[in-house]
């Protein structure tokens, strides 16, 4: 299950990267707005209320991690109701620790900041609730283990530290989403992650996620997942909304579009890769789903370094 999700991740271009860090003593609070990215918190000492338009302000405490999804608006605060400034944007890319409040320092925040590319239709990031709230009761030892490990790196910083602290923040995220799946209720079961509740469209994605190249069929799908073809397509609509030829020519897509993006291979050697026997055969359908040739879209993303979470390096 969890080897699906780390599939994703990868495959959807999510990238993560230490925020803002919080200290905070007496009264005080911040509101923080973020358009671009999807905002996690973690507590590595003390306590924080955080308040979002439409829920109830939840307490936090040493250990607890909360993630919130791109554009929503929240407030960080040492009681609810309390006036709140706009923290300020330098502060996710300042090496030092936002002082807020009044001394002696009795909180701790961690920040860290997760985009993804918007053209993967394969995504995670996008079918999480609203909220994901994890306390120290629903935490993981490797939850919470990669949070104490963070604050340590932050508060004695050593030899790559920065390298350090980039693969915890990629690991923060996997844990979280550990941590959560098994204790999310029904009406969060939403868009792909409802393939993870099906067992029947489970072992169908397995073996599309294994083999891509394979010249895959409905029948020999359902033959792999032993059932039907009727079960299979009706399995499939009623989890992720698509036809299982539709989710497979996405996911072929979309792994080819990581590849564009992290590799120099040759355009035939992808479109082999993922299952398609001629270069503009490929071409046509990644035009179609990705709205630019694979030749255009490899090069907005020459010289980047950033290629985002591996899923070999998550398993």
């Amino acid at each position: 299950m969890v080897d699906l999700v780390s599939d994703v991740l990868a495959v959807s271009g999510v990238r993560g990267a230490i925020g803002a860090r919080i200290e905070a003593g007496g009264a005080w609070a911040t509101r923080v707005e973020d358009d671009a990215h999807v905002s996690l918190h973690a507590v590595t000492d003390g306590r924080a209320t955080l308040t979002v338009a439409g829920d109830r302000p939840r307490e936090l405490a040493e250990g607890d991690v909360v993630l919130l999804p791109v554009g929503v608006p929240h407030v960080l605060s040492s009681a609810p109701g309390l006036r709140a400034g706009p923290l300020d944007r330098r502060a996710f890319t300042h090496t030092e620790a936002v002082t807020l409040g009044t001394p002696p320092v009795h909180t701790r925040i961690v920040t860290m900041h997760y985009t993804c590319d918007r053209r993967s239709r394969t995504q995670v990031l996008e079918s999480l609730p609203d909220l994901i709230h994890i306390g120290p009761g629903q935490s993981t030892p490797g939850l919470a283990g990669t949070v104490r490990l963070i604050g340590h790196e932050l508060a004695h910083p050593q030899l790559a530290a920065s390298a350090v602290l980039n693969s915890l923040v990629d690991v923060t995220l996997i844990q979280l989403v550990r941590a959560w799946l098994p204790t999310r209720p029904a009406g969060q079961r939403v868009g792909w992650l409802n393939a993870l509740d099906d067992p029947i469209v489970l072992r169908a994605v397995h073996h599309i996620h294994a083999r891509p190249a394979l010249p895959w069929t409905i029948a020999s799908l359902a033959a792999a997942a032993k059932v039907s073809r009727a079960t299979l397509c009706r399995r499939f609509a009623a989890t992720i909304g698509l036809a299982p030829a539709a989710y497979l020519t996405q996911w072929r897509l979309d792994l080819a579009a990581r590849r564009l993006r992290t590799t120099r291979d040759p355009v035939a050697a992808i479109a082999a890769a993922v299952g398609y026997g001629t270069v503009p055969a490929f071409s046509r359908a990644f035009t179609r789903s990705h709205g630019q040739t694979p030749a255009h879209y490899r090069s907005r993303f020459r010289g980047s370094t950033a290629v985002g979470l591996d899923a070999t390096a998550l398993r």
